[in-house]
């Protein structure tokens, strides 16, 4: 059911329209936690740095799909705010055109560099060919990462956050259930993980589709809907491409990182891979309510209300900072014990390593709570170039940390390189949007 944002108070609604990515995001991390919870105790630690090793070049591509057809709902989110549903509808459907575009010519690509890349980026031997089995079938699902995240965010566009919430809750469960199934009986490896992963994708971004078609009349299109212009292409590809490529440009620098960190050997990229989970668990409020700033900016900016974009900005930052505080802390202090669970209390080693990654984060999730509602206030608003220079000097931050402190402080080097990124993304971010906002003010005076 579609939700206006552009009246009422703004801090009740980001939170309650936050609340259900908050939990849809703890459910999507099930995805990729069950694969390393049950990849790590009933396979082994080197099938866990397989999967581990995987995550740059996995984000380089999927963060590429899920930037461009995030990007590609903006409009219509827009559009809703203006109160223009017939324009809704037509940026439905030149969502759907370009999706089917991206996911083909990604797909191909993806599988043809799946080996190379990973050679490339110095993947151990030893966990070579568990690496590409698992991210090839990753790959081969790109589709089904285009059509949940395309259905998901239109609906979001329209202020529903709860309905993908309940689809992606079911999905988490089939996964977890397949996980089971096909490496624990049936033996299947990684590759069980793999497939697990993109089956349930499918079958959430299904269940999207048939809601839609079924309770959401303004989304439910015509043949004329799809007869777009060359302006309409043009207009979305201007707001999705810069999401799509400051996500690729954020991964180039994760994919730095990796060659770094897997020089190290495979017991730091286990560390990595344990302390990654528990990171992003902690994070996905921040990034949660950094998502609700991009449907609250776009259908308030589309509305032509610029003040309510300030007020939603300034109380969303007030409740960022809470949640950043409380996690830190439970990371800092609970680090080792909650990396325990996805490696056993007996990897010492392991433990160790992933409560310095969790100490230097934990203190820094502030940063990166204002990184995610500047850069998703901005793209709500259709800027695109601000998120982008950010993205890239994300990449000279992790660039810096992989190829100058990872060799001089080994492990400690490789885990400052999000704060650093965070801290070199904020700061064009913070200035791009208070440079607009105060040109967007003096406008309107």
């Amino acid at each position: 059911m579609s939700k206006s944002m552009t009246s009422g108070n703004p801090a009740k609604l980001i939170f309650f329209f936050s609340l259900p990515l908050i939990i849809g995001n703890l459910f999507q991390q099930f995805y990729n936690m069950a694969d390393t919870l049950i990849v790590g105790r009933t396979i082994g630690v080197d099938a866990l740095a397989a999967v581990g090793c995987t995550g740059s070049l996995n984000f380089f591509i999927i963060g590429f799909v899920t930037g461009f057809t995030s990007g590609l709902t903006i409009p219509a989110a827009q559009s809703f705010g203006a109160q223009n549903f017939k324009e809704v509808k037509r940026s439905f459907a030149a969502g759907i055109v370009l999706s089917c575009a991206v996911a083909v010519i990604m797909t191909v690509l993806a599988l043809f560099l799946t080996r190379p890349a990973l050679m490339l980026l110095n993947t151990p031997a030893e966990i070579l060919d568990d690496a590409v089995s698992y991210l090839r079938i990753i790959f081969l699902g790109i589709s089904a990462t285009v059509l949940f995240n395309l259905v998901s965010s239109i609906m979001r566009a329209l202020g529903d956050s709860r309905v993908p919430l309940y689809f992606l809750t079911f999905a988490c469960c089939i996964n977890i259930a397949l996980d089971i199934l096909l490496i624990r009986i049936f033996h299947m490896g990684v590759a069980g993980a793999g497939v697990a992963t993109v089956f349930s994708q499918l079958v959430s971004g299904i269940c999207c589709c048939f809601y839609i078609a079924r309770k959401m009349p303004m989304l439910q299109l015509s043949r004329e809907d799809f007869y777009l212009t060359g302006n309409d292409m043009t207009r979305h590809l201007r707001i999705a491409l810069p999401m799509a490529f400051q996500m690729s440009i954020i991964a180039i620098g994760a994919l730095i990182l990796q060659v770094a960190l897997n020089s190290l050997g495979a017991v730091s990229v286990a560390a990595y891979t344990a302390a990654q989970k528990i990171d992003t668990l902690a994070t996905f409020p921040l990034n949660s309510l950094g998502a609700a700033m991009s449907t609250y900016s776009a259908q308030n900016y589309g509305a032509g209300k610029m003040d309510r974009v300030r007020k939603g900005v300034f109380q969303c930052i007030l409740m960022s900072l809470a949640f950043s505080i409380i996690m830190g802390a439970v990371n800092i202090f609970f680090g080792s014990r909650l990396a325990a669970v996805f490696v056993g209390e007996a990897e010492t080693e392991v433990l160790k390593l992933a409560q310095t990654y969790l100490i230097i984060n934990g203190s820094m999730y502030w940063v990166l709570g204002l990184l995610f509602i500047y850069r998703f206030t901005l793209q709500g608003m259709g800027n695109g170039m601000a998120p982008t220079i950010a993205g890239t000097m994300e990449l000279v931050m992790r660039t810096a940390a992989a190829l100058l402190l990872t060799g001089q402080l080994g492990f400690a080097g490789a885990a400052m390189a999000n704060p650093l990124a965070w801290i070199g993304s904020c700061i064009p971010l913070s200035i791009a949007y208070y440079h607009i906002t105060r040109k967007k003010k003096t406008a309107v005076s």
